[in-house]
């Protein structure tokens, strides 16, 4: 089995510790992809729960966002604003080696719990801080989401169609491009650390609109070079033709791509014009854009003629790169998905089982696996705050008490004191 609850070899983060003292998605991205490595991460959110639990799409008031985003991470609360919360987080950071946050520059440091505070404790700590715009800069401390930097990346300019309106993604981009770069940039500094005599941990300023922007390519460089300014060209490409989503004859979206000029010949030939091969022009990208227009006339109106699966055979058989659009339904039943297991399933902590994408890439000695999926609130207040920090039972009471932990929930582990491997939670505020 590829990375399931089933596949019990340790993976290649055993020995980590994490502490995602962040929220919503960015820091919470990068926490979990640690955790699908056998990370052992520990989600520090404020008693009233991470905004993520009430976001998106619920069942049974359950947010499906957070059940799958904030899955392999043990969950523990604590009121940071409160004297006994940051005594308890700073506790929590001498045992970590990595620390993830997103408040707003300057928050932890107000509290007593910035890095060079923990750091002072634990000269090995490296601390991931996530924030829209960056610790430096005259805006660090205006507020921001993963919307603001695609906004503020070019993103949204590019993306789109030329007679619309600059057009945002309908998921998290920004973000999940932002946790990414956070869990590389994590490692980074850990193998600085671990292979330095001496070697300290640091701390890794991310902002979340620099990711995005690094990720477009050339766009600033085409300005400043040639004094242009990208545009939006919907399903086209401005690098390369012929490249775009053709409608067949049964109503389907099938997507075509040529960026090799073998494959665009292949095209040709698939659809019976031949003859464009002997045109100069169509022997490179610059030529093939010039005639951008009659190329996807050309293409359309073959793949319009016919259904679908016609399509595909053909392409098929010509070795050309043609793919329907999928949907989620499409995806649950596909043969190529379910042979690389690229979804699994895992029951959550109501034992209901749960259909999630995967853990990727595919590690072929230590892979990665579900272990649990996003837990409730305070799952794990008593395992980590009791058992292993050495706090009191009368400590934790008063807590509760006081709101500086959540009650645990009825019916859990954490509530009858006994302790289960089952998952984590959340962050903090921005």
């Amino acid at each position: 089995m590829k990375g399931t609850t089933e596949d019990a070899r340790p993976g290649p983060l055993a020995n980590l510790r994490v502490i995602d003292a962040s929220t919503l998605f960015a820091g919470p991205i990068a926490a979990t992809m640690l955790a699908d490595f056998g990370a052992d991460v520990i989600k520090v959110e404020h008693p009233k729960g991470d905004g993520q639990r009430r976001m998106g799409w619920q069942r049974d008031d359950t947010s499906l966002m957070w059940t799958v985003l904030n899955r392999n991470k043990r969950c523990v609360t604590l009121d940071l604003h409160a004297p006994e919360g940051q005594d308890a987080f700073r506790r929590l950071a001498s045992t970590a080696d990595i620390v993830i946050e997103n408040f707003r520059p300057g928050t932890l440091e107000k509290w007593g719990i910035g890095y060079e505070r923990l750091a002072a404790e634990n000269p090995g700590l490296v601390m991931v801080r996530v924030t829209a715009f960056g610790q430096t800069g005259p805006w660090r401390d205006r507020p921001g989401f993963g919307t603001i930097a695609e906004a503020m990346s070019g993103f949204a300019h590019i993306n789109g169609h030329p007679d619309g309106p600059p057009t945002l993604p309908p998921f998290a981009l920004g973000d999940a491009i932002t946790g990414i770069f956070g869990a590389c940039a994590a490692m980074f500094a850990l193998r600085h650390r671990d292979t330095t005599p001496g070697g300290r941990g640091q701390s890794i300023d991310l902002s979340i609109y620099e990711p995005v922007f690094w990720l477009l390519g050339p766009q600033l460089t085409l300005f400043d070079q040639l004094g242009e300014v990208q545009g939006r060209t919907g399903n086209r490409a401005p690098f390369t033709s012929p490249r775009n989503l053709y409608e067949s004859a049964d109503s389907r979206w099938v997507a075509i791509s040529a960026s090799a000029q073998s494959i665009a010949e292949r095209l040709m030939r698939m659809i019976g014009q031949e003859h464009y091969l002997d045109e100069p022009w169509f022997a490179d990208h610059v030529g093939r854009l010039a005639h951008i227009d009659e190329l996807d006339e050309v293409i359309g109106g073959w793949i319009g003629a016919r259904s679908c699966d016609e399509v595909l055979a053909a392409s098929e058989e010509h070795q050309v790169a043609a793919f329907p659009v999928y949907t989620a339904a499409d995806i649950a039943v596909d043969e190529q998905y379910l042979a690389r297991e690229s979804f699994t399933t895992v029951e959550d902590d109501q034992g209901v089982p749960v259909r999630v994408q995967n853990v990727v890439p595919l590690l072929s000695e230590t892979p990665g696996r579900h272990r649990w999926l996003g837990p409730a609130l305070g799952a794990h207040n008593r395992e980590v705050l009791i058992d292993e920090l050495g706090f009191s039972e009368a400590e934790l009471a008063r807590w509760a008490e006081k709101g500086i932990v959540a009650s645990p929930p009825a019916g859990t582990a954490e509530e009858t004191g006994t302790s289960e491997e089952t998952g984590v939670a959340s962050g903090a505020e921005a």
